[in-house]
């Protein structure tokens, strides 16, 4: 799962998604000119089923199944409990899953502000990373569980605008101070438990940003572990840190190059590393061969997961993406939204999870596409509200 909001930033400040994180997230944000703000239109455009680009059938059935695996989780849920209840006992086929869907979901087209139907696809995965269950001379940096002495204050008990939005901190006397960041956790650790070490420190901020990830052990075994909880600092990203300090071009930024970076200036690490505050603590995931679980608590489907803005599309909606792959090919599907993470903000956004290893981090990695995105949402069902796209 990619990390939620906290504050003080009150706003995503969690991770999750090197496709954002390293990539989009890199860029300086433009200086605000004096011109008027674009026109507000509506986030959600009410739209036509033939309006969709058409998806092969094996991307149907895949998306589909991806969608309704997550339906026990959405039982108690007002706005899809009716839906996934029908769609129980739908066949598999193409034909009836279109069926199901024209029959049971009115289509939406994200629109951000300006009335854009454009937005930025990027790509996330789970890395497998060398490590052990103890330290050793090789492996010294450690993975974290949540600290003993940490706080989380869920805010909307009081303030329900604030809905999801956590304050975290160490108790002092009778004052809730913040709780420390990156580089002091770095320099003096916390008093959580250890699951594991990894081999350099590097390998430890990618498997934040990622938000999951196993580590594999010496005996073969590989230990799988979970996004738990957050520090409470903003995330910065550390591919933007290196534009900044000249060292990289915008355009150049990713996840192999900032690697290639650290192991060519290994003296400067901690000071990367230190430039994102934010810090993440773990969990032990479950020993299966499933896909990490998200924000959904559900596991996640290779290539038809993705993470959104819980605040523009519900967690466990269905959507309809068209967007291209990093060679340029079409990628046109039915995906879930099942996770979240603190890059993924917007109208059109989406972070397209890519499975385990290699491979997948490869195309998560390159993944910086523009796509579009349309939301299938339950026919009856009052759409969510809309937020606001004031500049």
């Amino acid at each position: 799962m990619k990390f939620t909001p906290v504050l003080p930033a009150l706003k995503h400040a969690a991770l999750m998604g090197v496709g954002l994180a390293l990539l989009s997230a890199c860029a300086v944000a433009p200086q605000r000119s004096a011109s008027p703000a674009p026109v507000q239109t509506s986030t959600y455009a009410k739209a036509n089923w033939n309006a969709l680009p058409a998806v092969a059938d094996a991307d149907l059935q895949a998306g589909f199944a991806a969608w309704r695996s997550a339906c026990p989780r959405l039982k108690t849920e007002a706005n899809w409990a009716p839906t996934c209840a029908a769609a129980a006992n739908v066949a598999t086929t193409p034909a009836a899953i279109r069926q199901f869907l024209q029959a049971n979901l009115d289509v939406y087209a994200l629109r951000a502000a300006g009335n854009r139907a454009d937005g930025l696809i990027t790509g996330y995965y789970e890395p497998i990373y060398a490590g052990s269950l103890t330290r050793t001379a090789k492996a010294s940096v450690p993975v974290y569980g949540v600290p003993e002495d940490m706080v989380s204050v869920q805010l909307d008990s009081l303030y329900p605008e604030l809905k999801g939005k956590r304050l975290r901190g160490r108790v002092e006397g009778r004052v809730l101070k913040p709780y420390d960041d990156a580089a002091r956790i770095a320099t003096n650790g916390v008093k959580a438990p250890v699951l594991a070490w990894l081999t350099h420190p590097m390998d430890l901020q990618f498997l934040q940003i990622q938000g999951s990830g196993r580590v594999q052990l010496g005996d073969g075994r590989q230990l799988r572990i979970a996004y738990a909880d957050q520090n409470g600092h903003p995330y910065r990203p550390i591919g933007r840190w290196l534009v900044e300090q000249g060292e990289l071009k915008q355009a150049d930024v990713s996840m192999a190059a900032i690697r290639a970076w650290a192991d060519a200036h290994p003296a400067r690490v901690a000071e990367l590393l230190a430039s994102n505050p934010s810090y993440v603590f773990f969990t032990r995931g479950p020993d299966s061969d499933d896909g990490p679980r998200g924000s959904l608590n559900v596991p996640l489907t290779a290539g038809y997961s993705v993470a959104v803005d819980r605040n523009v599309v519900p967690l466990g909606s269905l959507l309809w993406l068209s967007t291209t792959r990093p060679d340029g090919t079409a990628l046109v599907r039915p995906v879930a939204a099942q996770d979240t993470g603190g890059a993924i903000t917007g109208e059109v956004r989406a972070d397209l999870f890519w499975g385990t290893g290699d491979v997948a981090g490869e195309l998560a990695g390159h993944m910086k596409q523009k796509g579009t995105i349309w939301m299938l949402w339950p026919k009856g069902v009052a759409l969510p509200k809309a937020p606001d796209k004031s500049e």
